[in-house]
């Protein structure tokens, strides 16, 4: 199965659109505090110009349930991360997809307890990253792989956390999650840099074909 590439942190049309063109197959944007929150002009923008099979992505911390809708006002169809301390009933409450982010400690990385973590949230695709004080996600920090094998064996996962072009093709081949999900990755002083979408890209490709 072809593993999906979300590209994460999306702020503008430019943005996205440089992520569709690389091979993107979601553009995720963030709507909760963060130095990539999108302002709703511009979410408007990506809306109107994006185009039809390009899955686009809210990225929410703590949301309220007015501030979910207000963002589902501009793209019906969005799909939903969750990355703060959402209970599993408010995730349940919501329509459509839903992703939600569970921190993985780098240093403490257990199997079982990650497996019974994601269980608690029957709805959502479960997405590993790593867990850093402070910070909701973009980490920029790579946790032990192997410790989320066995649950993609048995589930769809996504991963995040610390993945560039050099090590995202080991992490599919280690995991062979559903989907891989990056930000920091692909920027190169706080910007998106094509030529490292498009090596992040291959890799993946060039994992699913290894």
């Amino acid at each position: 199965m072809r593993t999906r590439v979300k590209f994460c942190g999306c702020t503008s049309w430019a943005d996205a659109g440089v992520a569709i063109e690389t091979g993107a197959d979601a553009i995720g944007m963030i709507f909760a505090p963060s130095p990539r929150r999108i302002a709703e002009s511009a979410a408007r923008h990506i809306a109107e110009k994006l185009p039809p099979f390009i899955t686009p992505v809210g990225v929410f911390v703590n949301p309220t349930r007015d501030e979910v809708m207000r963002a589902r006002e501009i793209f019906p169809d969005l799909v939903l991360q969750f990355s703060g301390d959402e209970a599993p009933s408010f995730l349940s409450s919501m329509d459509g997809k839903v992703i939600k982010a569970l921190h993985v400690n780098p240093d403490a990385a257990d199997a079982d307890s990650l497996a019974r973590v994601a269980n608690e949230y029957p709805r959502a695709i479960a997405m590993f990253d790593t867990s850093v004080a402070g910070l909701a996600g973009g980490t920029g920090v790579a946790f032990p792989w192997k410790a989320v094998g066995a649950i993609a064996r048995l589930r769809p996962i996504v991963v995040a956390g610390g993945l560039t072009a050099e090590n995202v093709g080991a992490c599919v081949k280690a995991v062979r999650p559903f989907g891989v999900d990056v930000r920091s990755g692909i920027e190169t002083d706080g910007r998106k840099d094509e030529k490292k979408m498009r090596a992040f890209v291959r890799a993946v490709r060039d994992a699913d074909a290894a």
